[in-house]
């Protein structure tokens, strides 16, 4: 059963800073969703396990069809760390035929090399469930940025030309630099190579992870910087390409982080879109509109990063739409 909810972009919520989308037409007719008015369709269903995953993929009426289907998911730097259980997307990545993709982080740690990238993603679970290509283990490519807004290249792992479907699925949560990662972010940083990574984090300045912290951007172009790169993805690959994201285990720092606070709020649940401007507003949407007092920490965060300034940029080069149905899945 669908329960279809209309909704639009509402003034700044008070005490937030976070813009909130709330009820306008209630309920419709789900054959209307998404047509007359263009407006894009997000899918929410609040029990998270892998029954729903595949439910909310096949409502998306999206076939990941590709002949080498590129699955990105953060691999989590540590076991300490709250990237997505192996167990729980494993069904949806066997359905897909996918390939689990990631690229080397531009720190230390973990995931800074190939071969210590491999270990973690066995020691977390990964290689068990499907073949895991570190995407820049053998250097970098560079995609064109048409119209950005600060870069005009993005530098994505080079095997990333070898996949012709792209799923996008994500753990929404808080972030240290970006206010929050969802689709967006495991896109414009998830992709880039080691050295793109560099080159995002200092607006186009560098991309020698290096040097990189003596080159950070000011935050507006960093956010900036990361709608760029998602552009230059999003155009690659056109209509082959769906988003999930799984708002589980909502801590305020992402799966980077080898020891991130603990999940202060409860839950949300899985929410699926075509457009991935949409999808992440929603989940900022459910946070910030939630009844659980312990969203107050992710709030903050985000607010205290501009985090939403990703959405506006996004919006701005014509990735996505802030404005969206929801559609609950039962």
């Amino acid at each position: 059963m669908k329960k279809v909810i209309l909704l639009s972009m509402l003034a700044v919520v008070a005490m937030t800073g976070i813009c909130s989308c709330s009820s306008k037409a209630g309920a419709a007719n789900a054959d209307d969703v998404g047509q007359a008015d263009s407006v894009p369709v997000v899918y929410y269903i609040k029990d998270i396990n892998p029954e729903n995953i595949l439910k909310i993929y096949h409502a998306l009426g999206r076939k990941a069809d590709g002949t080498n289907v590129a699955v990105k998911i953060s691999t989590g730097e540590s076991g300490k760390s709250n990237h997505l259980s192996p167990a729980l997307i494993a069904p949806f990545v066997n359905e897909v035929k996918g390939t689990i993709v990631e690229c080397n982080t531009a720190y230390g740690g973990n995931r800074s090399t190939t071969a210590d990238h491999l270990k973690a993603a066995e020691e977390h679970g990964y290689t068990a469930i499907a073949n895991v290509d570190i995407m820049d283990a053998d250097g970098d490519t560079a995609l064109v940025v048409d119209g950005g807004l600060r870069l005009d290249k993005n530098l994505v792992g080079r095997h990333l030309v070898d996949y012709d479907f792209l799923v996008v699925l994500s753990h929404f949560k808080g972030h240290a630099m970006g206010g929050f990662g969802g689709a967006l972010k495991n896109v414009a940083i998830g992709i880039a190579s080691a050295d793109g990574k560099a080159y995002v984090h200092s607006a186009g300045k560098v991309s020698d992870p290096a040097v990189l912290w003596d080159n950070i951007a000011e935050q507006t172009a960093f956010l900036e910087s990361m709608a760029d790169a998602c552009k230059s993805v999003f155009d690659m690959y056109g209509d082959k390409k769906l988003f999930i994201n799984v708002a589980n285990r909502l801590s305020v720092d992402c799966d980077c982080n080898g020891n991130p606070d603990a999940p202060e709020m409860g839950d949300i649940g899985i929410l699926a879109s075509l457009d991935p401007v949409a999808l992440d507003r929603a989940c900022v949407d459910m946070v910030v509109n939630s009844e659980d007092p312990g969203k107050a920490a992710l709030i903050e965060r985000i607010n205290s990063r501009q985090g939403t300034h990703i959405l506006d940029a996004a919006e701005k080069l014509g990735i996505g739409s802030q404005k969206y149905t929801l559609v609950t899945l039962e």
